[in-house]
């Protein structure tokens, strides 16, 4: 079999995690690299392990006729740019089997929606990566419960939640590149878990209307002043002048079309998590029976004493966003797999390969940009905001969330 031929675009933190995942996928090479600045360190990885070349592009436009797919894994503020450098490259004569964009699809709407149509007016096939949805745990425990939620009923409540102490890049933290705070980078993980969580055996991942958003935005710990200066000094970013939340939670409700039975999502994300490091975490009930998945229970643990832990190289060996080099630590020896990245990238090489349509396209991510943009506009209006309604649907298309615009202290105080 021929492998499919990947173009990465983007040096950061998501690439480097995805090349971690890509070493344990049959089936695909990294084939080219584009970035910002020049990612000499993931094609150095990429040849050390033998996923490809390694070869370094200056331009998407440069890439795109020595690949087959293009992977844009590069920050949000500059997506629909490279968008439309990439559709030129296919007008040029590239010959293209797909493109994916890594979560969020758009900072907004407008964004979102302008991004699946310069795709669609090529003909180019899209996946969504959102990994969360093909956590082995997620896929099983619905694979588990199949036969009892056909008997018993879906779920009605599923609760979701991603916290860790922060970003690793600068442009993360400034809400006017990234698009908001926790709500835009970690809120569209929650919203999308939540949403498939709730889905019955069988049914897409649309199947399930969305009615109704209420959400509530905090900045509870970068916002004090330590913590604020430490912020600024660290990345440049002053949350004195343009705030972004650091906490977000709320409820969305469904409506099954079939039964009209209404089913509720909570979802709670959070940049102030300082425990062990990252932790995504799902709980669901039933008629009869429940769920619950934790990722920082882990099958190994590991202690490293005060004399000991000056030989810690790199705690985040062990566990991403990891917060400590020392005592009892939570390891995960394969975090790609454990978070979906190897399943996502496995599902993507099918539907490009035309075995079968990809779980997630950027419709779908429109709609979790729809469903994030509904949870900040409930915020700043301190209200549920409903989904069926026509005046707000259109209020959404162009809305622009004031903490996205750099006004967060309009929303957030200080």
């Amino acid at each position: 079999m021929t492998a499919l031929r990947y173009g990465i675009v983007g040096g950061g933190f998501i690439s480097a995690f995805q090349l971690k995942a890509m070493r344990q996928v049959r089936g695909l090479e990294v084939a080219g690299l584009t970035s910002r600045r020049r990612p000499e360190q993931l094609a150095a990885y990429v040849r050390e392990h033998g996923l490809g070349d390694g070869r370094i592009y200056d331009s998407i436009k440069e890439m795109a006729p020595h690949v087959d797919v293009i992977a844009i894994f590069a920050p949000n503020f500059a997506r629909i740019e490279m968008v439309e450098e990439l559709v030129d490259a296919v007008k040029a004569g590239a010959q293209l089997k797909g493109v994916i964009c890594e979560k969020p699809l758009g900072r907004n709407l407008a964004e979102a929606r302008r991004l699946v149509q310069l795709v669609e007016e090529v003909g180019l096939p899209h996946a969504y990566f959102e990994n969360q949805l093909h956590m082995k745990s997620l896929q099983a425990h619905r694979t588990q419960l199949a036969p009892i939620m056909e008997s018993m009923g879906p779920p009605v409540l599923v609760r979701s939640s991603e916290e860790h102490a922060g970003p690793h890049n600068p442009w993360f933290w400034d809400p006017t590149q990234q698009g908001g705070g926790v709500m835009s980078d970690m809120g569209c993980h929650c919203l999308a878990v939540g949403w498939y969580a709730l889905t019955p055996p069988g049914k897409g991942v649309r199947f399930l209307e969305p009615q109704s958003v209420l959400a509530d935005l905090s900045l509870l710990k970068w916002g004090q002043p330590r913590w604020r200066n430490q912020l600024l000094e660290t990345h440049g970013v002053d949350y004195g002048r343009t705030a972004a939340e650091d906490f977000a939670t709320g409820m969305v409700t469904y409506k099954n079309p079939e039964s009209n039975q209404r089913v509720k999502a909570q979802f709670t994300v959070s940049w102030m998590y300082d425990k062990q490091g990252l932790r995504l975490a799902l709980d669901g009930i039933g008629p009869g029976y429940a769920f619950e998945m934790n990722t920082l229970r882990s099958p190994l643990e590991v202690f490293i004493g005060d004399a000991a832990a000056t030989a810690t190289a790199d705690s985040e060996l062990a566990l991403e966003k990891s917060q400590a080099s020392r005592g009892l630590l939570t390891v995960h020896p394969n975090e790609a797999d454990l978070y979906g990245y190897n399943d996502e990238n496995e599902d993507a090489l099918a539907a490009f390969a035309g075995k079968r349509p990809p779980l997630l396209d950027w419709h779908y991510g429109v709609e979790i940009v729809r469903l994030t943009m509904a949870a900040y506009l409930s915020a700043e209006r301190g209200a549920t905001v409903d989904l069926t309604d026509a005046e707000t649907a259109h209020e959404l298309e162009s809305y622009v969330p004031l903490i996205q615009q750099g006004r967060g202290g309009e929303v957030l105080g200080g």
